[in-house]
């Protein structure tokens, strides 16, 4: 389990990123001011490099980064209480399929707070290590088929190249290829559950 803590915290770090290529991508273009004895002549915008901008960053900032844009913050959450916010120094690539707000709202009733129970806390670290995959893995480089994720149970991978889509199981990638330091992020539409998943929780805390 130890692994598996190290692995996942892998995807706070990553999300933390997509949220920085995200900001950098805001840089103005910088252009060279004519002379007047000197034809006009106009320096092709500077684009910012996403690398770079990752590179300089450490991963309280990249925390701090991603909650402040205000996005994934159900992931984040549960992050949090799965205990994984120390563990955002695990070692890479890996391909991390990311699941929105809406996703994990889209649950049913009394799901998610069930996860966030202490006494469902190793399912809630199986949960999230189910959308774990290890390697970057491009949306180019997807194809079909099942592929082992961190958790151990695989996920199947249906890549259609003529609409231009990929699905995880039931889960539609509605945003691939947001890149980082140390994996890749595809964004999902729902919440991968591992086989079996549901009737493995805890409905009602246990006595301390």
């Amino acid at each position: 389990m130890k692994a598996s803590k190290g692995i996942v915290g892998t995807l706070f770090n990553i999300i933390g990123i997509g949220s920085l290529v995200a900001l950098s991508a805001c840089a103005q273009p910088v252009a060279e001011t004519p002379t007047a004895n000197v034809p006009s002549t106009t320096v092709p915008p500077v684009t910012p490099t996403p690398t770079a901008t990752i590179a300089t960053q450490n991963l309280a900032e990249l925390a701090k980064s991603a909650a402040s844009q205000g996005q994934f913050k159900t992931l984040i959450q549960a992050v949090q209480a799965a205990g994984l916010t120390e563990q955002l120094a695990a070692p890479g690539p890996y391909t991390v399929f990311a699941p929105t707000d809406a996703a994990f709202s889209a649950l049913p009733k009394g799901t998610l707070d069930q996860l966030l129970q202490p006494p469902n806390k190793q399912q809630l670290v199986k949960l999230l290590s189910y959308h774990v995959i290890p390697g970057g893995i491009t949306s180019q480089q997807l194809t079909s088929g099942e592929v082992k994720t961190v958790e151990g149970s695989p996920v199947k991978i249906t890549v259609d190249r003529a609409s231009n889509s990929i699905t995880v199981n039931n889960a539609k990638v509605s945003q691939p290829d947001i890149p980082a330091s140390n994996g890749i992020v595809h964004v999902v539409d729902q919440v991968l559950l591992p086989p079996d998943f549901s009737a493995s929780l805890n409905t009602t805390p246990k006595p301390r």
